[in-house]
């Protein structure tokens, strides 16, 4: 669902959010958070400009790839990590759900249940997947499941969402992460490119990405650099997507209560349930009633995208690749794996939909 620098404190050196946590206390109201938070805007306003000149990558792509660059070559100085935390976290939600001002709510339901089936069978595939291809490499049983859900819901989001049920080690939750990860950013670069290269329709890419990559930011980032048209209808198939981490979640939970035969167990609902979506589905309400001049649509659609390319060079400012070389060749072959297949069974149930 959300940006990998959205993460568990448990996860060392992962991202400059963790980072964060173990210096100082991120706080909207703490006056080092904006250093940040402009450092990520100044990237933002390159990354459009350059966006502008070459459509065909998009403005989201070069946030992350600069992002990405500049923190594994020049590196990312202390004052600056509290407000790239904050941003990566915090302003790709915001701008979701501003994004949902351009969208009618009977649109985004109507979406929701095109997408559903593809959804629902990508997400078998990849638990599937994970449970066979993971036992084949001796992979533990709470990677699989991290890697899984990661792959199958929502990236970095679903991974934390389960771990308070699954209770894994840290160095499982590092790998998870760090895997997960490394397949956002191939799949920014390459889902464009070969969605070019099949001629797919901007309704069929915006559902291949939607369904195939894991990350809330990489599908936008994706989505919308190859149109806006499909930019929004992959927003709103991942959003669908990312709501299964509910019904996920407690399955999971179940299922380990059952097996640890204890019956006291309690979720904590207010991690679980993704709140940024209920706000998306809000805005689209508030569109659709007219409550809103249709002459500030247009401004709020342009504020939403600049907070979102904002939120997409924190991740890349937040991503360590050193932390993504460590992690070891197993984890790395589950998670491409698992991912292929997603990826491949999505194009599959599309082209034999007639979605193509």
């Amino acid at each position: 669902m959300l940006s990998p620098a959205r993460r568990l404190q448990s996860v060392p050196q992962y991202t400059a959010s963790t980072e964060a946590v173990n210096r100082t206390t991120v706080s909207p109201q703490g006056p080092s958070i904006w250093k940040g938070v402009a450092f990520a805007a100044v990237i933002a306003a390159v990354a459009m400009l350059l966006g502008r000149w070459v459509p065909t990558v998009g403005g989201p792509v070069f946030a992350i790839l600069i992002g990405v660059v500049w923190r594994n070559s020049l590196g990312l100085k202390a004052p600056l990590v509290p407000g790239i935390a904050f941003a990566s976290r915090k302003l790709l939600q915001w701008s979701i759900i501003g994004l949902g001002f351009g969208l009618s709510f009977k649109q985004v339901v109507q979406t929701g249940a095109e997408s559903l089936w593809v959804t629902l069978i990508t997400i078998a595939v990849a638990f599937i997947v994970a449970f066979f291809l993971g036992k084949a490499l001796g992979v533990s049983r709470n990677m699989r499941n991290l890697i899984g859900a990661g792959t199958a819901i929502c990236g970095g989001s679903a991974i934390a969402a389960v771990a308070p049920i699954i209770k894994p080690e840290d160095h499982e939750m590092a790998f998870a992460i760090s895997t997960i990860f490394l397949f956002n950013v191939v799949a920014v670069v390459t889902f464009p490119v070969i969605g070019h290269a099949f001629q797919m329709s901007d309704l069929g890419f915006g559902l291949w990405a939607g369904t195939a990559i894991n990350d809330t930011s990489s599908v936008v980032a994706a989505a919308y650099s190859y149109s806006t048209t499909a930019g929004d209808y992959a927003t709103i198939v991942k959003l669908t997507r990312a709501s299964m981490i509910i019904p996920l979640c407690l399955l999971m939970a179940f299922l380990q209560a059952r097996e640890d035969r204890k019956t006291g167990k309690s979720l904590d609902l207010k991690r679980i349930v993704p709140w940024f979506i209920l706000g998306f589905l809000l805005a689209t309400l508030v569109r659709s009633s007219g409550l809103l001049p249709e002459a500030w649509l247009p401004g709020l659609q342009q504020v939403s995208l600049f907070l979102m390319v904002m939120a997409l060079a924190a991740v890349g400012l937040s991503t360590n690749l050193r932390s993504i070389a460590n992690t070891g060749w197993k984890p790395v072959a589950l998670g491409l794996g698992v991912w292929m297949a997603v990826s491949i069974s999505s194009l599959i149930v599309q082209y034999l939909g007639g979605n193509w």
